[in-house]
């Protein structure tokens, strides 16, 4: 078997493009660079790499983002109030609905500029009255990554990324998941991707997939087309008859798309090819639907591997159970459930938290990403107590990463199954009382289900 060190340089070296120079290192980089297995750094060196690093990056939101600066003197909370690693909890933290709280047209394109931080490039907005797409490749054009997720209420959550930031979430993103499946990546692997392609999308968890075209040979995309916000909003609210169209149009893709993944996995088991599927489990779950019914199985066994990335709706009320999903996993593919895992991240931050093999805890990174809970009155909670997720991520340069997210959580300070250090959340994340459902995933279930 090939070894850990090797595994990992060979890794790096196909997504170096990602890296920054290590000549321009500084405390942010040596936290997600600097390390070779994100979750299994020990405690001591993890607190120091990431008391360092969240202090530079909440140093430097407080000097170079006004509104963020306005909010710290508003908290009377300054950089030089954080002296320690405990002082940590007193930076302030933004709600996860902030950025969905924009103005429309060309004030769209003020706010996104006004939340940046830094300097932010030279952008001519090219029409009079511009949507969010355009305003969105108007950004892009210019060098940034303005990426995007929904709720329910088609209501975009938009964070502007400079393309630093942007590398940072692939790199993050990426080394996660080899890591956590080490020894199974390898360059020659066959995926086939359950998002859409992310050079025709601004949507989250397709874009940051684009560093899959570089850490693998051959990937396959489900949804080859372009997918805007305007197309989204109707598929998120589903009123109308416009929306209805667009809808049973996208449902007949599905259906071709399923017998387009069946054939896909005939010729990979043919052919005896490692594979992996990574992406909405939805669309996994519609084509092991489908072979039930065909009465068809697989037999892929440690030539197969699945990570999916949230959204666990199959129906509008139904959810579909992890644990069953898995099952099914190996009884319909043949793919050993320790290596169907699940990854759980968001637009508003780089860091991943994703299931280790051995039971299936979230493992959080810990030396640029400070995951905290928080109880009603958003005061953080000890190890063991429901609350929502919040985290402090020293990699976002472009925007305050310092976030109160909707979901609820339950906190562990180390997994009950495996040894790696640092703390795990508990398998599943559910939304907050009263936090509408959101996510890429569950955007790309609406966008292939027929329910109206």
């Amino acid at each position: 078997m090939i070894s850990f060190e090797d595994y990992i340089k060979k890794f790096e070296e196909k997504i170096s493009k990602y890296v920054v120079p290590q000549s321009e290192w500084g405390p942010v980089e040596k936290a997600i660079y600097g390390v070779k297995d994100l979750y299994r750094v020990e405690p001591k060196e993890a607190n120091e790499l990431r008391f360092k690093s969240i202090k530079f990056q909440f140093k430097r939101q407080y000097e170079k983002n006004a509104f963020y600066r306005n909010m710290c003197k508003n908290r009377n909370v300054s950089p030089d109030d954080i002296k320690s690693h405990d002082d940590l909890l007193k930076i302030p933290l933004l709600e996860d609905r902030f950025f969905k709280n924009y103005p429309d047209g060309k004030d769209f394109a003020v706010w996104l500029a006004n939340i940046f931080t830094g300097e932010i490039p030279e952008i001519e907005i090219r029409k009079k009255k511009p949507s969010y797409d355009d305003i969105l490749k108007d950004f892009n054009s210019a060098g940034l990554v303005i990426s995007h997720s929904s709720g329910t209420s088609g209501r975009h959550t938009f964070i502007p990324r400079d393309k630093r930031t942007f590398s940072m979430a692939e790199y993050s993103f990426a080394k996660a998941v080899v890591t956590m499946i080490y020894p199974y990546w390898e360059y020659d692997i066959s995926v086939y991707l359950l998002m859409p392609n992310p050079f025709k999308t601004f949507l989250f968890a397709g874009k940051v997939c684009s560093v899959l075209y570089d850490a693998v040979k051959d990937v396959t995309s489900a949804i080859d087309k372009k997918i805007t916000t305007k197309l989204i909003g109707l598929l998120m609210r589903s009123r109308g008859i416009k929306a209805k169209i667009v809808r049973f149009s996208a449902a007949l893709s599905n259906r071709k798309m399923i017998k387009r993944i069946v054939s896909w996995l005939e010729e990979n088991e043919k052919k005896g090819r490692k594979t992996a599927f990574i992406g909405a489990p939805y669309i996994l779950h519609e084509v092991m639907e489908y072979l039930r019914k065909e009465g068809k199985t697989f037999s892929f066994g440690d030539r197969g591997a699945v990570v999916t990335g949230g959204g666990w709706k199959i129906q509008e009320d139904k959810r579909l159970p992890v644990d069953a999903f898995r099952e099914d996993v190996e009884k319909i593919l043949g793919i050993n459930k320790e290596l169907c895992l699940d990854l759980y991240g968001m637009v508003e931050g780089n860091g991943a938290a994703i299931h280790c093999p051995e039971g299936h805890y979230l493992h959080l990174p810990t030396t640029f990403y400070y995951p905290l809970v928080v109880d009603e009155n958003l005061e953080p909670v000890g190890y063991g107590e429901y609350g929502r997720f919040a985290f402090l991520d020293a990699t976002a340069y472009s925007y305050p990463g310092f976030i109160i997210t909707g979901d609820r959580v339950r906190m562990l300070e180390h997994c009950p199954v495996c040894d790696r250090p640092g703390p795990v959340l508990e398998p599943e994340i559910k939304r907050a009382r009263g936090e509408e459902i959101r996510g890429c995933a569950e955007e790309v279930r609406r966008m292939l289900s027929l329910e109206s």
